[in-house]
C-alpha cells in the first residue's frame, strides 16, 4: 500500500512539472528594443509576457554627470489593460511578419526599433525605422511611453537612495508628462513610488507628488 501511495506521489510531481514546463513554453512574449545614439538612453530592451510579467533592459543614464551603463534587467508587472493591448495589436500586425518598415528615405531617422513576438506557433521580427502600419505604429508609442515610465523609475530608485534632494524636480517632471500622455502604464513603477510617499524622510512636498502619481494612475 505504501508502496502504491509512493508511485502515485511521484506520477503527480512528475505531471504538474510537466504542466508547469508546458505552461511556461506556452506563453507568449512581445519584445521592442530601440537603439538609437545619440539618445538617452541609446539603448534599452522591453520584454513583456502574456502573463503580464515584464523585463527592462537599458543603458540611461541617472543625471547628466554619470555615465551611461547597463544595469541587471529590471522586473515589472503590466497592468491587464496595457498587457492585453500589446498582444492585441501584436496580433493585428500579423506579430510582425511581412514587410514591417515604410521604407521611405525622406523619413528622420529616429532610431532602430525592433518588434519581436514569440509563442508556440510564432518566432518572428522585424527591424525598422518608421512604419505605416497604424497596429506597428501605436505599439511604438506605447512602448516608448513605456520606456518612458520605467526610466522615471530607475531614477527615483536612484535618488531616493542616493540624493532624496533631487526627488522633487523629478518626480514634478512625470507629474507634467503624466498630464500629457506621455507615460505608459505607471502602476508598473508603484512599488518606487509607493517607498517615497511612506518615507518620512523625504520633503512632504515629493511625497504628495508620488501620492498623486498613484492616484492619477489609478494605483
Amino acid at each position: 500500500m505504501k508502496v502504491e501511495r509512493f508511485c502515485a506521489t511521484v506520477l503527480w510531481t512528475v505531471f504538474c512539472c510537466f504542466n508547469a514546463s508546458f505552461g511556461d513554453q506556452s506563453a507568449a512574449t512581445v519584445t521592442f528594443t530601440l537603439d538609437f545614439p545619440g539618445a538617452n538612453p541609446s539603448h534599452y530592451e522591453i520584454a513583456v509576457s502574456s502573463d503580464g510579467h515584464g523585463s527592462y533592459k537599458s543603458d540611461g543614464k541617472m543625471d547628466e554627470k554619470s555615465d551611461a551603463a547597463y544595469d541587471k534587467s529590471e522586473q515589472f508587472t503590466l497592468s491587464d489593460n496595457i498587457r492585453a493591448q500589446i498582444f492585441d495589436l501584436s496580433k493585428k500586425a500579423h506579430y510582425f511578419e511581412g514587410k514591417v518598415d515604410s521604407g521611405r528615405k525622406n523619413i528622420a531617422n529616429t532610431g532602430a526599433k525592433t518588434l519581436a513576438y514569440k509563442d508556440a506557433k510564432h518566432n518572428s521580427q522585424a527591424t525598422y525605422n518608421y512604419s505605416l502600419l497604424q497596429p506597428v505604429a501605436q505599439l511604438t508609442s506605447l512602448f516608448q511611453g513605456l520606456s518612458a515610465t520605467l526610466e522615471f523609475g530607475r531614477r527615483l530608485a536612484y535618488f531616493h537612495k542616493y540624493e532624496k534632494l533631487a526627488l522633487d524636480d523629478e518626480l514634478k517632471r512625470m507629474e507634467e508628462m503624466q498630464k500629457s500622455n506621455s507615460l505608459t502604464d505607471i502602476p508598473a513603477i508603484t512599488p518606487v513610488l509607493k517607498e517615497i510617499a511612506n518615507d518620512s524622510s523625504v520633503m512632504n512636498v515629493s511625497r504628495a507628488r508620488a501620492l498623486r502619481l498613484l492616484a492619477g494612475s489609478g494605483s
